[in-house]
C-alpha cells in the first residue's frame, strides 16, 4: 500500500509539472503586432493620378470581352447578368495613340435590374514612371449614366502597399454603335 501511495504521489507530481509547463509555455499564434518602421512604412502620402481608360469591345482586337451572361441578359434593358473580362489600356490622354501608362485588368458585370449599374473589380497595373510595377485595386459600383462615378480603392501592391482612397470616373466618349468607351479617371490615394 505504501508503494501504491508513493506511485500515486509521484504520478500526481509528474502530471502537475507537465500541466504547469504547458500552461506557462508560449502559445503559438498566427498573428503578431509589428511596427510600421519594421516594414519600411514611414510617412503616409496622398497622390492624385489622372489617366484615361479605353474599353474596346468592338473590332478584331477587343480589350474587353463578354465571358458570361444569364439567359435573360439580352432581353434586359440593363443587360443584367452579363460579365466581361478586361485588359484595357490606360493612357495619358484620351486619344488611342496617347502614351500608355498601364492597364486596367479585371472584370465588370451588369449588377442592376432597373438601371445600368456595373460591378467593377479591377487592378490598375502601372507600367510607366515611378509607379512602374505597382498596382491599385478598385472594387465598386459604376452607375454608367451618372456624370461622375465614385468607386473605392481598396488596396494595392508595390509603391501602393496599404493603399486606400477613391477613384472618380467620367465618360469622355461613348460610341453607341460599337459600345466602345473612353473614360477619364481621377484617382486619389493614400499610401506609404
Amino acid at each position: 500500500m505504501a508503494n501504491s501511495r508513493s506511485f500515486t504521489a509521484f504520478f500526481t507530481v509528474i502530471v502537475l509539472s507537465l500541466l504547469f509547463s504547458l500552461a506557462t509555455a508560449k502559445s503559438s499564434t498566427f498573428y503578431r503586432s509589428l511596427s510600421r518602421k519594421s516594414l519600411g512604412l514611414n510617412k503616409e502620402k496622398l497622390d492624385h493620378l489622372h489617366f484615361f481608360f479605353h474599353d474596346i469591345v468592338s473590332g478584331p482586337n477587343p480589350t474587353a470581352v463578354r465571358v458570361a451572361e444569364a439567359a435573360s441578359t439580352n432581353s434586359s434593358s440593363t443587360l443584367f447578368g452579363f460579365i466581361a473580362m478586361m485588359d484595357d489600356p490606360l493612357t495619358v490622354g484620351p486619344e488611342p495613340g496617347s502614351k500608355l501608362v498601364g492597364k486596367a485588368q479585371g472584370v465588370y458585370g451588369s449588377a442592376a435590374q432597373n438601371e445600368l449599374g456595373l460591378l467593377m473589380v479591377m487592378n490598375f497595373v502601372f507600367t510607366e514612371g515611378k509607379y512602374n510595377g505597382s498596382t491599385l485595386s478598385l472594387l465598386g459600383r459604376n452607375a454608367v449614366f451618372s456624370s461622375v462615378r465614385e468607386m473605392p480603392i481598396v488596396g494595392g501592391s508595390g509603391a501602393f502597399r496599404f493603399a486606400r482612397g477613391y477613384a472618380q470616373a467620367k465618360t469622355h466618349t461613348f460610341d453607341l454603335k460599337t459600345g466602345d468607351a473612353v473614360v477619364e479617371y481621377n484617382v486619389y490615394v493614400f499610401h506609404y
